[in-house]
């Protein structure tokens, strides 16, 4: 069979090495890939193709006679590729356009989780500057931080945590006035702030049951210590620690399952990946947000370590019966280290020659996943903020991270930065 991947980052890299894996599997194309994927060879290719092309894509798909397509990114899922893609009978593994809002609208998705008492942080929904200023005029010193979030899409970083008042309000005239959201922040929800370990949780979903990925726990900010300013993703590792079986007990229970009843219920049954954004305090887990994909860089740590097939357990997502394909991990942990271009995520220059030195481990233990490459002139060049995430396995966490750091080491461009504390919480 031939299979479709959208999107272009270092998650969409993952995906075409594990889906070109399977021995079912013909052809992976990745639309529009980048320079990782385009030097995959093989079964893989790229395609020059937008995510957001959405009808561009569907031609694409009946042309090249496309079996699956596998969307990455939140954007498609927004537009309604998978609706698009169904209704002319082609298979694809994602949410509708209704039950993406769980990620796509953070009042929807608020809105979901009060409905099935879904445990997550107290929040208000604001549509102005000047109610949400009340708002915050009216809590007390004791009630800071509170959480500030644009309702639509950003790109992982429509979030801000104000640590008092003045941050608050500075905040507010930053996302009414100066705009630094765009349209994603016309609704902003202003929620509590929730104390504990972040952590996520990822599911496969049919509809009906679902199957679980290992946890895993990622560090958003630039800086070193969880300081400075949300991105997309600077590593991770997996799994987490802090998500006990006790807790994924929980979790499941609480949370996974009534979501789906929930989906159900509403009439947009959920199929495709369920990422849940997790808060634990003293064992009990909390949202914090849901995606309606996987994320990055968790992708990268959570697919080298699955065992089964992944294009299997894909396939059954869309036609069902997930719960009798297999699904087993590798015993073990993954740790991820992103390399970002110098000033990001503010203002970065591109086009800077990449150069990797030879490797040391096995491609079964460091893989360079591509996120912000691209082939020019048969060079390797820089073409976003997050360039390459390197990954790597190993019995412990510790050995992930000594080897996943050594290949950093053998990675060079003008410019290239790191955070140097990937995983330090869990050691």
């Amino acid at each position: 069979m031939n299979v479709l991947i959208i999107g272009s980052g270092a998650r969409e890299h993952a995906f075409a090495l594990a889906i070109a894996a399977s021995g079912r599997v013909e052809r992976v194309f990745v639309a529009p890939g980048n320079g990782g994927t385009a030097l995959m060879g093989g079964k893989v290719c790229n395609v020059p193709l937008k995510a957001v092309q959405l009808q561009e894509l569907l031609a694409f798909a009946r042309e090249s006679g496309i079996g699956l397509t596998v969307v990455g990114p939140e954007q498609p899922l927004e537009l309604g590729l998978v609706d698009l893609f169904r209704k002319a009978d082609m298979k694809v593994v994602g949410p509708v356009q209704a039950a993406a809002r769980l990620e796509s609208s953070k009042v929807f998705s608020k809105e979901f989780m009060h409905r099935y008492g879904i445990p997550t942080a107290g929040y208000r929904v604001f549509c102005s500057k000047e109610s949400a200023e009340a708002h915050i005029g009216s809590l007390g010193g004791e009630r800071f931080p509170q959480v500030i979030k644009a309702s639509g899409l950003c790109a992982g970083k429509g979030v801000i945590v104000a640590a008092d008042r003045n941050e608050a309000l500075l905040a507010l005239g930053e996302i009414f006035d100066d705009r630094i959201f765009g349209s994603a922040a016309d609704e902003v929800v202003i929620e509590e702030f929730l104390r504990g370990q972040e952590a996520s949780v990822f599911a496969l979903c049919d509809g009906r049951g679902y199957r679980l990925f290992l946890s895993a726990q990622d560090h958003k900010r630039i800086g070193e210590g969880d300081t400075g300013k949300n991105t997309g993703g600077m590593g991770a590792y997996a799994p987490a620690p802090v998500v006990t079986p006790e807790v994924m007990r929980k979790v499941e229970e609480r949370i996974i399952r009534p979501t789906l009843q929930g989906m159900a219920e509403e009439g947009y049954p959920y199929t495709g990946f369920l990422y849940v954004g997790l808060m634990i305090d003293g064992g009990e887990p909390s949202v914090v947000e849901f995606n309606a994909r996987l994320g990055d860089p968790e992708t990268q740590v959570v697919l080298p370590l699955l065992k089964s097939d992944l294009f299997d357990a894909l396939l059954a997502s869309v036609d069902g019966g997930l719960d009798a394909v297999p699904f087993e991990m590798h015993p073990g942990s993954a740790a991820t280290v992103v390399l970002a271009s110098g000033g990001y995520p503010d203002a970065f220059e591109t086009g800077r020659t990449i150069t990797i030195d030879p490797a040391e481990e096995s491609p079964d233990e460091v893989m360079i996943f591509h996120a912000g490459t691209a082939l020019r002139d048969g060079r390797l060049v820089t073409s976003g903020g997050r360039v390459l995430s390197v990954t790597a396995l190993g019995s412990t966490l510790q050995e992930c991270l000594q080897k996943a750091y050594r290949a950093v080491d053998r990675i060079h461009f003008e410019g290239a930065y790191c955070r140097r504390d990937i995983g330090a919480k869990a050691l």
